[in-house]
């Protein structure tokens, strides 16, 4: 069961960090829910590192670190997908 809110969560993260990032994103659905479940990782990562990954209630704190990592990631993830990809369309 682990894996499967792995993805819901990688999936509500990427959108989230799609939505606040400005502009067009390119990356497909599938790869924006790899990027957000590799910010949930780095989030749960950053937290436990400065003691705050385990608190009473809801861990507002490692969320936000989890939406952190995911903007940046997706932001990353993304430039390098359009920069294998063979960058933006060019207008003529």
């Amino acid at each position: 069961m682990g894996w499967l809110w792995a993805i819901i969560v990688g999936f509500v993260l990427g959108l989230l960090a799609k939505a606040i990032l400005p502009g067009k994103q390119h990356s497909p659905l599938w790869l924006t829910t790899v990027f957000g479940i590799l910010g949930a990782i780095a989030g749960n990562a950053i937290a436990e590192g400065l003691g705050v990954a385990e608190t009473r209630g809801i861990d507002w704190s490692r969320h936000a670190f989890q939406l952190v990592a995911a903007i940046i990631i997706v932001f990353l993830g993304d430039r390098a997908y359009m920069a294998l990809r063979g960058g933006t369309k060019r207008r003529a």
